[in-house]
């Protein structure tokens, strides 16, 4: 799946990630290839995102995540690499 990490000044991350692990407003929560589509709120906290060239990690203060088609889009408030 393609994820896209944008904050509103800069574009944090975008490229290939097979599993995603973000923190939600009503908890933690994992995004995987062909997920369901849907909407949510992130809290602060850590972004881990495993891609085939390894893990990273993003440390957010909230946003919003959109997930549809294998198409991840973060909108960040917030992000520290």
């Amino acid at each position: 799946m393609t994820l896209d990490i944008i904050t509103p000044d800069r574009k944090v991350f975008s490229g290939e990630a097979t599993a995603v692990t973000f923190p939600g407003s009503q908890g933690q929560f994992q995004v995987l290839n062909n997920h369901a589509p849907m909407v949510s709120t992130l809290d602060r906290g850590l972004i881990v995102v495993q891609s085939p060239s390894g893990q990273q990690t993003f440390t957010v203060d909230g946003g919003v995540i959109e997930v549809l088609q294998n198409k991840v889009l973060v909108l960040a408030e917030a992000v520290v690499a």
